[in-house]
């Protein structure tokens, strides 16, 4: 018998991606959980290859297909929603937001239940998998509202860099925002990171809480006018504004009576 030929065979994880099922490291997951089958039998190795025009690739019983086209959203999240596709619990998800949605989509990368701002959703996965990427250092921004005034040396202290839970962090970028009272201030924080609670946690190893957390941009590409739960679909120059580096707060965007401050969005 000819030995099968090595040359259409793919990584598994590349290819759920490439079908639009979900980033390379949510396939991972879906693998390691037993929810693909190849050919009648379940997989549970991470890495295994497959040949997409030979072998019978099943996502939890159903036939994995290749996307006849990609697309983008912007998509303003709002509290209380889940970043995933479907929530055991029954609460609401940034899919319920595409009812009508012929493609299978997917969010890119994550914001806390109880955060709210800019999200990704696609069905590119090699394109979500390059905006989560840490090689890739796409930078996110936030406004974030604390529950007290913090101090110049301790924004210092999160440029220089605090140890989270998973490493060490620093923030690009930490700038005052206008909207603030006596005891509670709004800040914006740049990273290019993406850990777990990140940005919570980092407030948190300087002596305050988050009280609110709103995400205003990924790389140059800024949320504007979306109101919550409001969704478009990005153009090409949209989406390559994802991937450049959003440099310190712009001339315009500071108050003239205060170099350390931002206006509020």
């Amino acid at each position: 018998m000819a030995e099968r030929s090595t040359s259409n065979r793919v990584r598994l994880n590349k290819y759920i991606a490439d079908c639009g099922i979900a980033s390379r490291r949510k396939a991972d997951d879906m693998i390691e959980n037993g929810e693909i089958t190849i050919n009648g039998k379940k997989v549970f190795e991470l890495g295994i290859r497959v040949d997409p025009k030979q072998d019978r690739i099943l996502f939890r019983g159903k036939p994995i297909q290749a996307q006849n086209r990609f697309v983008y959203y912007a998509f303003n999240k709002p509290k209380s929603v889940v970043t995933t596709t479907d929530d055991p619990h029954g609460r609401r998800t940034v899919m319920d937001f595409f009812p009508k949605a012929k493609l299978r989509l997917f969010p890119v990368g994550r914001l806390d239940f109880d955060s709210e701002g800019l999200l990704i959703i696609t069905n590119d996965g090699e394109f979500a998998q390059k905006v989560i990427h840490p090689d890739e250092h796409v930078t996110k921004t936030y406004h974030v509202k604390l529950n007290g005034i913090p101090t110049d040396p301790q924004l210092d202290k999160l440029r220089r860099g605090v140890s989270i839970v998973g490493g060490k962090v620093s923030a690009l970028h930490v700038k005052r925002l206008l909207k603030a009272t006596d005891k509670k201030a709004w800040v914006e924080v740049m990273i290019d990171e993406g850990k777990n609670h990140q940005v919570k946690q980092m407030f948190t190893k300087i002596g305050f809480d988050v009280e609110k957390l709103r995400r205003v941009s990924i790389g140059e590409f800024r949320i504007g006018s979306l109101k919550p739960g409001e969704h478009r679909e990005l153009t090409f120059e949209q989406i390559h504004k994802i991937f450049k580096k959003r440099s310190k707060a712009k001339k315009e965007d500071k108050d003239p009576k205060d170099k350390n401050a931002v206006k509020f969005v």
